[in-house]
C-alpha cells in the first residue's frame, strides 16, 4: 500500500447535496478497492488562479489515501467519469 493525497476541484455552485455524494462516491470507491480513507479536509470555496471549464471559483476538497497503484489508476478512471469534478491531482507521497 502506497500513500496518496487526492485533491479534487468541483463547480462552487454545486448543492451542499451534490459535494456530499461525490465525496462519498470517491470514499467508498476507495473502500471497494480495499484503500483506506484518512480525514476528510474540506478546503472549501476558492477563487481559482484562471478560469476552468468557464469557472472562476472552485469548492476544493483534500483526501488523505492509502491504495496501491493499480487502485489508484483505477480510481483516476473513477474520477475522470465524474462529471462535478473539474480538476483533481493525485499524488503519491
Amino acid at each position: 500500500m502506497q500513500k496518496y493525497e487526492l485533491t479534487i476541484v468541483m463547480d462552487a455552485k454545486a448543492t451542499v447535496s451534490k459535494r456530499k455524494t461525490v465525496r462519498e462516491s470517491l470514499e467508498a470507491t476507495v473502500v471497494l478497492l480495499k484503500g483506506k480513507v484518512g480525514t476528510v479536509l474540506d478546503w472549501g470555496e476558492k477563487q481559482l488562479a484562471y478560469k476552468m471549464n468557464a469557472k472562476s471559483e472552485g469548492y476544493f476538497i483534500h483526501l488523505p489515501l492509502e491504495l496501491s497503484p493499480d487502485s489508484a489508476k483505477k480510481l483516476t478512471e473513477k474520477i475522470k467519469t465524474e462529471d462535478a469534478i473539474i480538476r483533481y491531482l493525485l499524488v503519491r507521497i
